[in-house]
């Protein structure tokens, strides 16, 4: 019994020299950090209510065809069709630009 306990002693001893082993963990990558060089479609809906085909065949240079947004409200954001966020209108120099204020 006793030769027992000194043979179990260098087993335990031998596990703990090699030390915590080191596990490679494979991390997912989103796709799209893959493909930054592939071309998207972004667009912006304004949804114009009570439009008729007459009122589009009556359009002419100078048309002003009234939105359902308010001024200060947020319009869609979509990349490729799908919803991506939400959107408002900002000038920035002489250009016409919108801020992004929420992500779906």
């Amino acid at each position: 019994m006793n030769t027992a306990m000194t043979s179990a002693k260098p087993a335990i001893e031998a596990k703990s020299a090699q030390g915590p082993q080191l596990v490679e963990k494979h991390v997912e990558r989103d796709p799209a950090e893959a493909l930054p060089w592939l071309p998207c479609t972004l667009a912006l809906d304004i949804p114009v209510v009570k439009f008729t085909v007459g009122d589009l065949l009556s359009l002419e240079r100078g048309s002003v065809v009234e939105t359902a947004y308010h001024q200060s409200s947020d319009l869609p954001l979509r990349v490729n069709g799908q919803l991506v966020g939400w959107t408002e209108f900002e000038v920035v120099g002489d250009r016409l630009a919108v801020r992004l204020t929420d992500l779906s």
